[in-house]
């Protein structure tokens, strides 16, 4: 039996992205299960991953890129027994999720309830997993402090202001103009940063600063976010937006930057956050916290921003938006 992906032909633009067909499904080997995706995101890391420009990938093309997926499993390898055929599933993937199958070993897999939407559920696994624990186990923020998010009306962003805002914190949000109401809708004080000094304007309304700044701009966002500080206040930074698209310097040299502004004799400290080093070092986290966040979106505390549903075969176009910069929230490719 034939299926399709999508695979990154060489590393480049959208363009590289082909919708191809197997000849013959995977088969699940030992410890694994093959699942029927239904849902993947499309996400800004996933460009990343098709330029070539991804931390740490080791993957050469041909390969299918996608770091998180939902899906049924319809077999089950030798050794299994966590899991049964028909039992919906999510998993962070990396790479590999742009298909209508895939092969993954059992134990990496998170049971995701039934009467929760696909679409909805894997925003949870990569976005709000991420939002969440740099909120919750990096900065370990409390009800009534401050804090500000960079990039608010993007998928990560749209996904800390509404869990921050569960919490019972004080939100400030950045955003370009055409995010403003969003940014607002979900609680926010918006910032227009085009438009208006980010640091006049929190200084203006926290002159003794504030609790926590989630940024994955770079660069001179950095310097910014650390001064906005308080004493005793954390930066988060997660990425390094700027320099992924070529505004930015030499990503090894930022990292080293924010290590030495910890030994800083100012009471602020730095954290960087990521996804993949935090599952690696803390697997039990990964499992208990999406959990959390399946049980807040059953009773709808939190609802991710779906800025658009398309399909496997429209990877390329999600991958345009993506580089435009201009989605409010986060595209999902329907499978199948």
């Amino acid at each position: 039996m034939s299926y399709n992906r999508v695979i990154v032909s060489s590393f480049g633009g959208p363009e590289v992205l082909k919708y191809v067909q197997g000849k013959e499904l995977p088969e699940p080997g030992q410890r694994e299960v093959r699942i029927k995706v239904t849902a993947v995101s499309a996400c800004f890391t996933d460009t990343m991953v098709r330029k070539g420009i991804y931390f740490g990938m080791k993957e050469k093309p041909p390969f299918s890129p996608g770091y998180d997926m939902v899906g049924i499993i319809d077999k089950t390898g030798p050794d299994t027994s966590l899991f049964k055929i028909g039992d919906k599933v999510a998993d962070l993937t990396v790479t590999g999720s742009y298909t209508e199958y895939i092969c993954l070993p059992e134990s990496s897999l998170t049971s995701v309830p039934e009467d929760i939407e696909d679409g909805e559920a894997v925003s949870m696994v990569l976005s709000y997993m991420t939002a969440y624990q740099m909120l919750t186990r990096v900065a370990n923020v409390k009800a009534g402090q401050t804090i500000l998010v960079h990039g608010a009306g993007g998928a990560v962003g749209t996904a800390l202001l509404q869990i921050a805002t569960v919490m019972g914190v004080k939100v400030y949000g950045t955003g370009s103009s055409s995010k403003q109401k969003l940014i607002t809708d979900l609680g926010a004080v918006s910032i227009d940063y085009k438009n208006e000094s980010i640091s006049d304007r929190i200084l203006k309304m926290e002159p003794e600063g504030i609790d926590a700044v989630f940024d994955a701009i770079g660069g001179e966002s950095f310097k910014t976010s650390f001064k906005l500080l308080k004493k005793g206040g954390i930066l988060v930074p997660y990425g390094f937006y700027k320099n992924s698209t070529g505004q930015g310097g030499n990503v090894a040299l930022e990292f080293m930057q924010l290590k030495l502004w910890n030994i800083l004799p100012n009471g602020k400290k730095v954290d960087f956050y990521s996804i993949g080093d935090m599952r690696k070092n803390n697997p039990a986290w990964f499992k208990e916290d999406l959990g959390k966040l399946f049980d807040l979106l059953k009773e709808r505390k939190i609802t991710p921003v779906i800025a658009e549903r398309l399909t496997l075969k429209d990877a390329e176009k999600a991958h345009r938006l993506i580089d435009s910069a201009s989605v409010k929230g986060r595209i999902i490719l329907q499978v199948g």
